[in-house]
């Protein structure tokens, strides 16, 4: 993709003059104004650099990239000024994080080195994004398909958890959707440590439970936490895990936007989880949001109506053998061993390692153990077309 430059300037004379020196070097783009760049920033975007004048009327350039900031943090934002005191200089990279600061009048070769620089910054930092990205979804999926064999029970509490928070996300319009997804999906990774009977006993709602047995359940958020804020990056999202539990009231007002989004999603992790343990005794997906929308009246009221416009996904039902289990099935039933210990818990998503695991048991009863399944309408659908 052809990365493009936005300049702003609040005199069309100037940003003509800029299109016409670049125009064989780089894409560019131009706003009049500070309104305008704003504008093009939703209309017209993405853009890896935005370099701005500094001296504009209605809306100066410091505040001009402060906002760009807001809505794109990875765009690599430059300022152009002929007011070149260190009081100005000392805003603009408090309020904006500005990558360069240029001053009038600018020869074409160090603003053309500048452009230069700023568009590899941009490249750098992409990079670095996306390699970050990939190690952590990597080692994501490694824990939860370790959460998926060693705990049925709390794999399945928590892929349920993923997708309320991943459609309330959507519908909150959430920056960074994925941090409150995988909060969901890792809220019960300290339940590795637990005997799963506890597990299915606390998800079923039993509470006679020994002070022991109370404490270690009790304690798995901690434990989950001091797994997760070993992986660089995640210590937000093992915060939100720790505090799943507790009133963390979300205030708008913080000035530190990282602790504010950190505290939003530890509530609608608590949301989530409490929502899903009354939708599994029973009670309504309608009563349920009404019930928590009056306990937790500080929040958005848009994350319960978003729990109750939640539509479960289409399959087509099916008896399937075991050795017919295809990557993408939805179980439709609990799977226990000869003993009753819970093998797989309903609602569980076949993977590969489920797979292996399930051949590993039956050995060579694999034509003979079958379990009901939900097929996903296109994997139905291909598989109808292939016979």
């Amino acid at each position: 993709m052809l990365e493009t430059i936005l300049m702003v300037d609040d005199e069309t004379g100037v940003l003509d003059g800029y299109k016409r020196l670049f125009r064989n070097e780089f894409q560019i783009d131009t706003a009049l104004g500070g309104a305008a760049a704003l504008k093009a920033m939703g209309e017209t975007g993405p853009y890896a650099v935005v370099i701005c004048d500094m001296r504009m009327p209605e809306m100066d350039g410091i505040e001009v990239l402060g906002r760009i900031k807001g809505l794109a943090p990875d765009v690599i934002r430059m300022m152009l000024t002929g007011n070149a005191d260190i009081q100005t200089a000392v805003r603009a990279v408090n309020e904006g994080n500005i990558f360069r600061f240029l001053t009038k009048p600018c020869n074409k070769e160090s603003l053309g080195k500048a452009l230069t620089a700023g568009l590899m910054q941009y490249r750098l930092v992409n990079a670095e994004k996306e390699l970050l990205e990939n190690t952590l979804q990597g080692s994501i999926q490694v824990l939860t398909e370790v959460l998926s064999l060693v705990n049925p029970a709390a794999f399945s509490r928590a892929a349920r958890v993923r997708r309320y928070i991943r459609h309330i996300a959507s519908v909150l319009r959430l920056p960074h959707p994925w941090r409150f997804e995988v909060a969901g999906m890792m809220s019960q990774l300290g339940c590795v440590t637990l005997d799963p009977a506890t597990i299915e006993a606390a998800y079923n709602g039993r509470r006679d439970f020994t002070p022991e047995e109370k404490a270690l359940f009790d304690g798995h958020p901690q434990v989950a936490h001091d797994l997760l804020s070993k992986i660089p990056r995640l210590e937000p999202i093992a915060w939100m895990i720790a505090h799943q539990n507790q009133d963390v009231t979300v205030n708008g007002d913080l000035a530190d936007q990282e602790m504010a989004d950190m505290r939003l999603g530890a509530s609608i992790l608590r949301v989530a989880l409490a929502f899903d343990e009354l939708v599994r005794r029973d009670v309504s997906k309608t009563e349920a949001a009404h019930r928590l929308s009056k306990q937790h009246r500080d929040l958005d009221r848009r994350i319960f109506e978003a729990l109750v416009e939640l539509k479960e996904e289409e399959h087509e039902i099916r008896e399937c053998r075991v050795d017919q289990l295809a990557i993408g099935m939805i179980l439709r039933q609990d799977i226990e061993n000869e003993a009753g210990v819970l093998m797989v818990a309903k609602g569980h998503e076949v993977t590969q390692p489920l797979i292996l695991k399930l051949r590993n048991h039956y050995g060579k009863g694999l034509d003979k153990a079958t379990v009901q399944v939900g097929v996903p309408k296109e994997m139905a659908a291909s598989a109808g077309a292939g016979r």
